[in-house]
């Protein structure tokens, strides 16, 4: 199947959402519980907070919402399936630095070259603009740590979580300089 890797629009805000939640329990459920993962999904996922960090991004040269698509196909009538989706914006401290504050690939699509797509496709659109990509992912998520360090990230740093106490999260960075060659 052809995958298409393209900005996100409003339209896409359903689909978004559902591989949030899908990755969410199938890379934390055994850290934070089932529960404890619906509510962060219904939280931070939330459609009209996609929506706004959609239309945020769009038409900006320093920040991307980008989706991965199959387009539709006879077979699947007129829907779309959607297979990961990724969100960079700049680091407020530090301009010469871009925050990748989401990726994320549905879990039947892992190991099949989506995030690795859409990763790239991310530096290309923010190598101009910035020297370094920068990260953070929870240090219970061995799936998450495993792909960016093989993609070139180093940790940088280790931080209290947003989770909650006992939760840390680890700090990658890359340099987008020699992303794109």
């Amino acid at each position: 199947m052809t995958r298409v890797v393209r900005r996100a629009t409003v339209d896409d805000v359903w689909g978004i959402h559902e591989i949030a939640r899908e990755s969410w329990h199938a890379a934390y459920d055994d850290v934070l519980g089932c529960e404890r993962v619906d509510e962060v999904v219904d939280d931070w996922y939330a459609l009209g907070d996609l929506e706004s960090s959609i239309t945020d991004t769009s038409g900006r040269d320093d920040a991307a919402f980008l989706v991965a698509t199959d387009p539709a196909t006879p077979e699947s009538g007129d829907e779309t399936d959607y297979c990961g989706f990724a969100h960079a914006v700049p680091w407020p401290e530090d301009s010469s630095v871009a925050f990748l504050a989401r990726l994320y690939v549905q879990p039947d699509s892992w190991n099949d070259g989506i995030g690795t797509a859409l990763l790239e496709a991310l530096e290309t659109e923010l190598s101009a603009g910035f020297e370094r990509l920068r990260l953070a992912v929870l240090a219970a998520n061995d799936i998450g740590i495993s792909f960016y360090e093989s993609r070139g990230f180093d940790h940088v740093g280790t931080r209290s979580s947003d989770l909650g106490t006992g939760f840390e999260e680890h700090v990658y960075e890359k340099p987008l300089s020699d992303a794109n060659g």
